[in-house]
């Protein structure tokens, strides 16, 4: 940095500045340095801009004002020193150009462009053209000699202008130009005439005047204010709030804002304007890649109001500017050692560069720029790992949309609660999916449900994608979905759904069983009809490659959430060190026993339990037989009988419904003999609250005959493993415990079973009894309960809902208003709170090593998953997180980067 002493605090409302802040800064006077601290003051764009007219590069002259001026503003405290330093810079681009902003016989124009620290493309405000008005107009019409030019420019920044800082709808302003068009009889905005170009800057001025009570402002240091303080006030916008949510970047940095000299692409057929990348970011195909358009500004290469032409066509068009802007943005990539997205404008034939950047890339592009990079020697392979984002990783595991040269309809957004897409005919039962399942009458499935329970998982099975309009990001159906890696957008609010009738009805369309919709569960998109999909790439050479980096750098040992063989085979395929947890309900969920569990809970004592549970025990054997055969030597826990029983029987409305019916019509049926005594249990179970009632370990003291059962078959499973020459490590975990005593009780059983079947069968395994941690007060004894359990493993999920009082079946109700309101950055279900529940989580293992120092710790919750999460839980010292198979990789990568950023005490980002 050359000039200037910068006192950069990244303060919250209550921050304070130093009086020694600059606040403006004339491109070249800031550079990037090595540790990116001027990035966080000019933001990325500025950063570049600086360096580019730094590096001789041709960028138009403007200025920057620094990101602390937006926090100040943020807090309702201006410095009067940023219009000092405004106007100073205002006056030093002047002289530099030899014209003065809005007036005389040669007008300066300037855009103003936001460019926080990290990229967020179209996030917030731009305006063109500013500088303009009645006067200046005439001035540059003459100028030029191309009054249509002088007029379009001027339309364009009433339009921009009015939208950005004076809040009139967009839409009023392009009624207005569509009608022109329409009355000129013309396709294309570059074919409309002088006189029609000033029509419509006349309507655009009474619009202004109506919507606002004002006329358009004419006195250019009035208009830039406005536009610099509509650029700060766009850094909270809706969609920039969701994208700084989405991508954990913090609310408090702000963005720069940018003035610089126009210069103009829509000035001619000599003209032009274009965006492009060095690589293709679809593919990491190191290729040329970008668009661009004759006569236009840079607006109209993004708005697809006209179609523009592939960059390669410019090779011909203009071979010397070509070659001149693909010299510059490789001489940039090499620069940043990254692929770059820039933007470029060429008035009469002359090449401009407007920005330069970091490229946002699929994560399939992602890896092959990674790896690409790394063979021509631009970045180290520890370097490489940090180019690629871990939620990108998915793009490998599931099937994508097909969306290019498609007219896309969105009916509605839910909760991206599974990634992946699916395209499919809609049913509304789980037994109407196995039907036309079985009998080929459909050919891909959508369950459409107002939300999941655990009976519709035959019906989730065979299904290709699930939506639901109610639920959130673990909901029944997004956490089994994950596990099956399948498509799932859950909550998807606007959609009305009517089981009864079998009618999805959104957005004014009313879809019947059989209609076909598309789901992107990446992004939460509810999609009309029938799109194309491209297929999962999960043996990908670039992949394992890259992974093949990856994983010697983590400590964090990556499990799999997974309850049946094919989806530990599945795990162990995306590269699982083991089970974290096994789900022993989803079993009792099979046709071919869930008469028996139904026949165990109807039972009034205790023999006729145990008869039906007799019964249950060589089908849990078996299944668990194939769970330690699928992971060989790997570690395998399993989580004894969790919900409430109530899920295993049928509905009360259900049962209802059908008895009364039975009773009209056929009073003496036999079937009546069976629902009548079913829903008297059901009625006994019934709980206001399940979720904190009779379940997990209360279920096992209660009922003790269920615990050891369970016991049994797993304990069996190994043993059988074992002789046949496996080496089945055990883990037994005892959901919901609260207190020691609880600990100790079921220990004891699973204990005196495990020494039961030793003797029976000559020959014993390893296994360890350990517990879940998913209440508040166990975390707070975790020194007490530790004394009986082996290992903890945080359920997240559960432990979430206990600390904060939040159903996560009901979070969606309220979650987006407190997301609007900046109460939630995040979903607590989706990113793990540090704050609260992860305090609780880094005592509690503390407080249980400090009992036990070899104690295991994991996490087996949702959070397992999520990145942010994952590198907490190796900054707290955790043995490992376990997760669903299709987030495997994203933990894997997660883990890594923790792990380096440890090491080198650098945190590096690549937003």
């Amino acid at each position: 940095m050359t000039q200037g002493v910068v006192d950069q605090q990244l303060a919250g409302p209550a921050g304070t500045t130093s009086t020694t802040t600059q606040y403006v800064y004339f491109f070249g006077d800031g550079k990037a340095d090595g540790n990116g601290r001027m990035k966080d003051v000019l933001g990325g764009k500025g950063a570049g801009l600086a360096e580019m007219t730094n590096a001789g590069l041709p960028v138009p002259p403007g200025f920057t004002i620094q990101t602390e001026a937006c926090r100040e503003y943020m807090r309702g405290k201006v410095s009067p020193q940023i219009d000092v330093e405004t106007h100073a810079a205002l006056a030093r681009l002047e002289k530099l150009q030899g014209q003065k902003l809005g007036t005389g016989e040669n007008p300066l124009l300037v855009s103003v462009r936001s460019g926080a620290k990290f990229s967020m493309p179209g996030m917030m405000d731009t305006i063109l053209n500013l500088g303009l008005n009645d006067k200046a107009v005439e001035a540059l019409a003459k100028r030029t000699d191309n009054p249509r030019f002088a007029y379009d420019s001027y339309r364009r920044l009433i339009q921009m202008f009015g939208d950005v800082v004076l809040d009139v709808p967009k839409k009023k302003f392009e009624h207005i130009f569509d009608s022109i068009k329409l009355r000129e009889k013309v396709k294309f905005d570059y074919e409309l005439q002088p006189k029609a170009l000033q029509d419509i800057i006349a309507e655009y001025k009474k619009l202004v005047r109506k919507e606002t009570g004002k006329d358009f402002p004419q006195g250019p240091l009035d208009q830039l204010v406005q536009a610099r303080d509509a650029v700060f006030r766009s850094w909270n916008n809706d969609r920039a709030k969701t994208y700084r949510r989405i991508n954990h970047i913090d609310d408090w940095l702000g963005t720069a804002v940018n003035v610089q000299a126009m210069v103009f692409g829509n000035l001619g057929e000599n003209s032009g304007t274009g965006v492009g990348f060095t690589r293709n970011p679809a593919t990491g195909e190191h290729v040329f890649f970008g668009e661009y358009l004759m006569n236009a500004q840079g607006e109209d290469v993004v708005s697809g109001v006209r179609t523009p032409l592939s960059i390669s066509e410019l090779e011909r068009a203009m071979p010397k500017v070509y070659d001149h802007l693909k010299a510059i943005t490789w001489k940039m990539e090499k620069h940043y050692r990254d692929m770059q997205d820039f933007e470029f404008t060429i008035q009469d034939g002359k090449l401009y560069m407007l920005q330069t950047r970091n490229g946002k890339r699929t994560g399939l592009a992602a890896v092959r720029v990674a790896i690409d990079m790394v063979r021509e020697g631009l970045i180290t392979q520890e370097e490489a790992i940090f180019r690629v984002e871990p939620n990108q990783l998915y793009d490998f595991l599931v099937p994508r949309l097909v969306e290019k040269g498609e007219k896309i309809e969105v009916l509605a957004t839910g909760l991206p609660a599974s990634p992946g897409a699916a395209v499919g005919q809609i049913v509304f039962t789980a037994e109407d999916a196995v039907k036309y399942h079985q009998n080929g009458a459909y050919r891909t499935i959508i369950l459409v449900r107002g939300e999941t329970t655990p009976e519709d998982i035959a019906g989730m099975e065979v299904a290709a994608g699930i939506l639901t309009s109610r639920g959130g990001m673990t909901s029944h159906a997004a956490v089994v979905t994950r596990g099956m890696g399948k498509c799932c957008v859950a909550g998807a609010g606007d959609c009305v759904v009517d089981e009864n009738a079998k009618e999805l009805r959104v957005k004014g369309h009313t879809y019947k069983q059989g209609d076909w919709i598309s789901l992107d569960g990446t992004t939460g998109r509810v999609i009309a009809g029938q799109l194309k999909t491209l297929p999962a790439q999960p043996d990908d050479q670039d992949l394992v490659k890259f992974m093949s980096w990856v994983d010697p750098l983590r400590k964090l040992n990556i499990r799999a959430n997974a309850d049946i063989p094919r989806d530990a085979k599945q795990a162990r395929l995306f590269g699982a060190e083991g089970i974290g947890l096994c789900r022993t309900e989803h079993m009792f969920f099979a046709e071919d026993r869930i008469g028996h569990v139904r026949a165990m809970i109807l039972a009034n004592n205790e023999k006729d339990r145990r008869d039906a549970l007799k019964k249950l025990l060589p089908m849990q054997r078996a299944d668990f037989v194939g769970l330690f055969k699928a992971m060989e030597s790997l570690p395998v826990t399993i989580r004894l009988l969790d919900p409430p029983l109530h899920e295993f029987l049928p509905k009360r409305e259900e049962l209802l419904v059908e008895i009364q019916h039975l009773e009209d019509t056929k009073p003496r049926s036999p079937r009546l003999k069976e629902l009548r005594p079913l829903l008297a249990r059901v009625e006994e179970l019934h709980e206001m609250n399940p979720m904190l009632g009779l379940r997990g370990c209360r279920l096992g003291i209660t009922f003790p005959e269920i615990t050891e059962m369970q016991a049994r078959a797993i304990l069996e499973a190994a043993v059988a493993v074992k002789l046949k020459g496996g080496d089945p490590h055990v883990e037994i975990m005892i959901p919901l415990i609260g207190s020691i005593e609880e600990m100790r009780h079921q220990a004891t059983i699973i204990r005196r079973i495990a020494a039961d079947v030793f003797k029976e069968k000559g020959e014993s395994v390893d296994y360890m009894v350990g517990t879940m941690i998913e209440l508040p007060r166990a975390a707070l004894t975790a020194d007490q309960i530790a004394e009986e359990a082996e290992f903890f493993s945080f359920g997240t999920n559960d432990l979430t809902q206990t600390t904060y009082g939040i159903s996560r079946d009901d979070i969606n109700n309220f979650l987006p208003a407190y997301l609007k309101a900046g109460i939630f950055k995040h979903d607590p279900f989706a990113t793990l709170d540090q704050a609260g529940v992860g305090s609780l989580v880094k005592m509690a293992t503390a407080k249980g090593r400090n009992t036990r120092g070899n104690l295991k710790v994991g996490i087996c919750g949702e959070h397992g998953g999520d990145p942010e999460s994952v590198k907490f839980c190796h900054k707290i010292g955790l043995n490992y997180v376990s997760c669903s198979p299709f987030r495997l990789l994203t933990a894997r990568l997660a883990a890594a980067q923790a792990a380096v950023e440890e090491s080198t005490g650098t945190s590096h980002t690549n937003k």
